[in-house]
């Protein structure tokens, strides 16, 4: 929670009704003859001499009976005593009034497992619960402000039954008036994350009580200076290949120099590939590991940097984009090549691909309509709904501004989205979350918009209901409930693909500063991120990141942490920061070497499960994969095969190679060039953050009746 000026600490609703001379509920230490509670002497002199200092209360509200002390009534009374104070500075004297009479926690509760992340300073909490079974927490911080914050949640929760503890919600806390979520990272958050640990803390002391097994942790790496460190088997099947075989590099590097070829991967290559891809990539600069978005115009810098071919390791879709790019860019004597004989699909890509996408875009056709479609599909898919409806191409990260530009743009307006399902739904929900803001706050996402305009677009925003990734789908209720159960405190990254509950969980998250819901970059943005502001910070600290997309990203994510981490540990005073990346990989995962033999069907694709390692780690249909089978087609020896044989002299690579279009679309043009032309709308929306008069023009003119694809 990064510092913030005194003055905008708090933003509280005051009561312009209260008296001049009211007397403020205070927080204060009851007297010595209280029979609730002991005074603060008594705390300071016994807790050191036993290790639970959570026997008795610094702090509490002398006003109210024994009847009235229950949660409702203490923040009521909390939220009254804030709003009597006319004057920031007062409100944070207040607050370091509390901390200086909150005693310190003992040193032996002042480590890694009791501390608070996503805060600034540093946060400890200890829960206990008491012989009668009520619940006792202890909270410090070596920041007073944020020791003031900690001792209000306290006093609010301390001596509560579990179950009371569990109901309090972060809308409870935002009635407080002490920071809004959307507010962005700062002290302000300090309430929402103290919660999340505390009720953390009770869930698994109250599972205790009741006898039930903890949930098993996923597998995740541990990143520091000096290393990585598996915990799980899947996670050291991930490691494996972050140090990969020096010769094996070498090889690889060799004949890419010798033979003058340029590499685009994706993020989700396996890590076998990824960890020689990263190592060859010091020695030959034509190596580009990135999303789908980059990997085309990569291509084309490559190309006219000197390389000779360009060797693709994704979806086909992906290779399909790379020759078209380069067509369209006059370089059509390069060659484009796949990494397997077989085609490499993609669920979300073939869910588009059908008659029944095209009946979806019907409709469209005949109003002022826009279609957006996702990066993540056909080149022939783009050409023909282009020419049923104006197209332009989005990604994950670009998505949001694209339609909230369409709108703002052109009036009456219509938007189509697909094919993901997923990524409709999530992005119709956060237009519907917009509605509940301010106009201000819609305004700081876009320009031209408030509150009555995003509420007006919402019945023209239109999403295709049967299109998803098989991977990102897998991010269902059993992996949801174990992340709110062992990780509601950790930062959580989801992909704006996954299904709606990992969705609202991470949203939940971004919005007190702990969680990312975008593209694979901007995951990766995220998590380097918080990295370097716990560098900066220059304290030891643990940060652990749930991983909510498809676990080959692990490679650049940890390539990205220690080049951040290892210049610190050349300084003597440096702190020590290790990460951790948690995988959310279902426990009952389907573990065999046979993936014909155990199949999966999503909607009309059947797909081989991927085979899991030997503790049964690895993909399940009710829990998460987390690992693309298609992106694993690209292996290292199919990338060494084609690169051995180019030029392919003898048409040995035929089956490798990606063809350039000579398809027509039913109106008689090249597929080629008009399902190049959402990508070319796409990259001067980039440029201009407007859309391009053409695609306008395409838009507003009379529509054909009856034009089809």
């Amino acid at each position: 929670m990064a510092a913030t000026p005194t003055s905008s600490l708090f933003s509280f609703s005051l009561n312009p009704h209260l008296a001049p001379n009211h007397r403020p509920f205070i927080l204060q230490p009851l007297k010595p003859h209280s029979p609730l509670h002991k005074s603060p002497k008594c705390i300071h002199s016994n807790s050191s001499k036993r290790n639970n200092p959570i026997s008795c209360n610094a702090v509490t509200f002398p006003h109210l009976e024994t009847s009235e002390l229950v949660i409702p009534s203490k923040l009521r009374h909390l939220a009254k005593e804030f709003r009597s104070l006319p004057e920031p500075v007062e409100r944070v004297k207040r607050l370091m009034h509390y901390a200086g009479i909150t005693p310190p926690m003992d040193k032996s509760s002042r480590v890694d497992n009791n501390r608070v992340m996503g805060c600034t300073a540093r946060v400890w909490v200890e829960v206990k619960v008491d012989g009668e079974g009520k619940v006792k927490f202890v909270a410090d911080s070596d920041s007073e402000i944020t020791k003031g914050f900690c001792a209000c949640l306290v006093w609010v929760l301390d001596g509560s039954e579990p179950e009371e503890v569990l109901k309090v919600t972060t809308d409870d806390l935002v009635a407080l008036n002490v920071g809004l979520p959307g507010t962005g990272r700062s002290r302000m958050n300090t309430w929402h994350n103290v919660l999340v640990t505390m009720q953390k803390k009770t869930k698994q002391l109250l599972a205790e009580m009741e006898g039930k097994l903890p949930f098993e942790a996923f597998p995740s790496l541990i990143v520091t200076a000096d290393g990585v460190f598996p915990k799980g088997s899947y996670a050291e099947a991930q490691a494996k290949y972050l140090f990969p075989n020096e010769l094996k590099v070498d090889e690889l590097v060799n004949v890419l120099k010798e033979k003058k070829i340029g590499v685009v991967a994706h993020f989700y290559m396996d890590p076998e590939v990824q960890g020689i891809l990263t190592a060859a990539q010091k020695q030959w600069p034509h190596i580009h590991i990135s999303d789908s978005l980059v990997m085309a115009d990569s291509a084309v810098k490559m190309v006219k940097a000197g390389c000779k071919f360009i060797t693709v390791l994704g979806v086909d879709f992906m290779s399909e984009n790379v020759r078209a790019i380069l067509d369209q860019a006059g370089f059509n004597e390069v060659g484009v090549y796949r990494m397997s004989n077989e085609r490499i699909g993609c669920s979300l890509a073939d869910a588009a691909a059908t008659s029944t996408y095209m009946e979806y875009l019907e409709p469209a056709s005949r109003s002022t309509s826009l279609h957006v479609i996702y990066i993540n599909t056909k080149l022939e898919t783009k050409a023909y709904a282009h020419e049923l409806v104006p197209t332009i191409t989005c990604t994950s990260s670009n998505v949001i501004q694209t339609i909230l530009q369409a709108f703002a743009q052109v009036p009456d307006l219509s938007v189509w989205y697909g094919p993901d399902s997923y990524m409709g739904a999530n992005i119709k929900e956060l237009f519907q979350q917009m509605t509940q803001m301010t106009d201000e706050e819609v305004n700081a996402i876009h320009p031209a918009h408030n509150v009555d305009s995003i509420r007006s677009l919402l019945p023209r925003l239109y999403y295709y209901r049967d299109g998803s990734c098989i991977v990102h789908h897998l991010f269902g209720h059993e992996v949801v409930e174990k992340i709110k159960e062992m990780y509601c405190d950790a930062f959580l990254t989801a992909h704006l693909e996954v299904p709606g509950e990992m969705f609202t969980l991470a949203m939940e998250a971004k919005r007190r500063g702990m969680g990312v819901v975008g593209s694979t970059q901007n995951i990766l943005d995220f998590i380097k991120d918080r990295v370097q502001e716990s560098l900066d910070r220059n304290i030891n600290d643990h940060l652990q990141f749930v991983l909510g997309t498809e676990s080959g990203m692990v490679t650049s994510i940890v390539v990205a942490v220690r080049s951040l981490l290892e210049p610190a540990k050349s300084s003597s005073e440096g702190a020590k920061v290790t990460v951790e990346i948690v995988f959310p990989v279902s426990s009952d995962s389907i573990s065999t070497t046979t993936p014909s033999l155990h199949s999966v069907q999503m909607g009309d694709i059947i797909l081989p499960v991927v085979p899991g390692v030997a503790s049964g780690e690895g993909c399940s249909i009710h829990g998460g994969c987390a690992s693309c089978p298609y992106m694993k087609m690209n292996s290292l020896s199919s990338l060494l095969t084609v690169c051995h044989n180019l030029p392919d002299k003898e048409n040995m690579l035929s089956a490798y190679k990606a063809e350039q279009f000579n398809l027509q679309t039913p109106n008689g043009k090249s597929v080629a060039d008009v399902g190049c032309e959402p990508i070319l709308h796409m990259r001067n929306f980039q440029a201009t953050k407007k859309l391009p008069e053409k695609l306008v023009d395409q838009i507003l003119r009379p529509k054909d009746s009856g034009r089809s694809a």
